[in-house]
């Protein structure tokens, strides 16, 4: 049995023990180790005496991954981001914006819902974590739409997946894991995301005016704000604005010369920001340390499956698959945007059995370098490629797709985890019920993905003028 072989059959174990309940992090790297030893064994010619010596290497090779790779100094990007997401919430900031929100659009059909989402939109610009922007907002927004008559079903699915959009709106963990799992500009990959969250926000707007404009008895507008009252919402969301602007800063400069510092450093200056402003606001020792037990519990779930998942790519470079992969991609007939397609098709399903972060991890080491083969190679250019785009800007717009891939499936049954989040936060709603609510937002998602996938300038404008 050869090496490609040898490849196969431990991914198809590792997709049956995820299907089958494993954590992701202890299925790949479980996967992982058990293909090195299969690896090095099969170079020893499956001597039993030297199979000792097959376990010793593996378990040295899988032992040098975690420390190697997750001290890279980009990871330090996901605990600040997160930082920023749960103090913003105990700041107060999230009632803010949805207050605001709800003052400018609640009048229009569907006008609360339609709030939740900007709102979302606001606080994904300061939060990279999808499942906490869901919960927030179940706790907020919710209570307020079922107030005033707005169906239940469909309140929670507004909640579940205006939470997607921390997926892709900056800062993003898994932009950043996208980013470092591919080797490409983490800085470009977060502007990238700006465009396409704002563009999904106002998608999921029209869709949810839409459906109450039909549906009469579903989202009641909300009327009687005047301007002041307006007017007087909107310093609430400024340190969103100005956390917005600071990233933007470090990672682009908008005003014409060299960026401020780094991704990493702009995250750090926003999350002291935004701990100012909750000082500010009262927030107390107890609050403060919450914010910080589930930052840190948060990241360390995000570094666990990153540090099994690394185990399972060195056993995949060993193995050769995703040289194999790439070659058989590049040798079918089909047309590549079929193909692309039929790629994005295949993380829909996959998205069903597995959490987002650890299906990028798993599938990304296989599929990037087929989909970058198909474009004609990391160094082409767009003159010469087949998608019309530079090996880097194909890099950051198969990025952009793949997360909003990972988006979608957070509201996929059976595991769509901000549906559950959502139904344990909300006694009175059952899962069932978040599905139900969700059901609209798959058009809207799929409306999304086309349009990013016909027109790319939506995703790489931003990244074009960083250069």
């Amino acid at each position: 049995m050869d090496s490609i072989e040898i490849g196969l059959w431990v991914t198809g174990g590792l997709l049956v023990l995820v299907i089958t309940g494993m954590r992701v992090a202890f299925a790949a790297a479980l996967a992982g180790l058990i293909g090195l030893v299969w690896i090095f064994w099969a170079k020893f010619g499956y001597d039993p005496d030297r199979f000792g010596k097959a376990l010793t290497v593996a378990v040295k090779t899988a032992g040098q991954v975690p420390h190697s790779k997750v001290a890279a100094h980009t990871l330090s990007l996901i605990p600040t981001f997160i930082l920023i997401g749960y103090l913003a919430y105990y700041a107060g900031l999230t009632r803010a914006l949805f207050e605001a929100a709800k003052r400018w659009v609640a009048w229009v059909p569907g006008g609360l819902a339609v709030a939740t989402v900007f709102a979302t939109a606001g606080f994904a610009a300061v939060s990279g974590a999808s499942v906490a922007t869901s919960a927030v907002f179940a706790r907020i927004a919710i209570p307020e739409m079922l107030k005033v008559g707005y169906n239940k079903q469909f309140a929670a699915g507004v909640v579940a997946a205006g939470g997607t959009l921390a997926s892709l709106i900056p800062p993003s963990a898994i932009l950043v894991i996208y980013a470092i799992i591919v080797e490409q500009d983490v800085g470009k990959l977060l502007l990238a995301g700006f465009i396409p969250g704002a563009f999904s926000a106002v998608i999921y707007g029209l869709l949810i005016v839409g459906i109450a404009v039909v549906f009469k008895n579903v989202g009641p507008p909300v009327t009687g704000f005047t301007w002041k009252q307006r007017f007087a919402a909107l310093p609430g969301a400024l340190p969103i604005v100005a956390v917005i602007l600071i990233i933007i800063c470090f990672v682009y400069n908008p005003f014409g010369e060299k960026a401020w510092g780094t991704p990493t450093e702009g995250g750090a200056i926003g999350a002291f920001i935004v701990f100012c402003f909750a000082l500010f606001h009262g927030m107390r020792w107890a609050e403060l340390k919450s914010a910080l037990l589930e930052t840190a519990k948060l990241t360390a779930m995000i570094f666990s499956i990153i540090w099994g998942v690394l185990i399972y790519v060195r056993f995949l470079g060993f193995a050769d698959l995703p040289s194999a992969f790439s070659d058989w991609i590049t040798s079918l007939t089909m047309s590549p945007m079929l193909i692309l397609i039929c790629i994005l098709l295949a993380y829909a399903v996959l998205g069903m059995f597995m959490d987002a972060i650890g299906m990028l991890l798993l599938t990304l080491p296989v599929v990037y370098p087929a989909v970058m083969a198909l474009n004609g190679g990391e160094a082409v250019t767009a003159a010469e490629s087949t998608f019309g785009m530079s090996g880097p800007m194909c890099a950051i717009w198969f990025g952009i797709l793949v997360v909003k891939m990972a988006e979608f499936c957070l509201i996929t049954p059976p595991i769509g985890l901000n549906c559950f989040v959502v139904a344990g936060v909300r006694p009175d709603l059952s899962v069932q019920d978040v599905f139900k609510g969700v059901t609209p937002f798959f058009i809207a998602d799929a409306v999304t993905i086309a349009l990013l996938v016909a027109f790319p300038g939506i995703v790489l404008y931003l990244p074009s003028l960083a250069g």
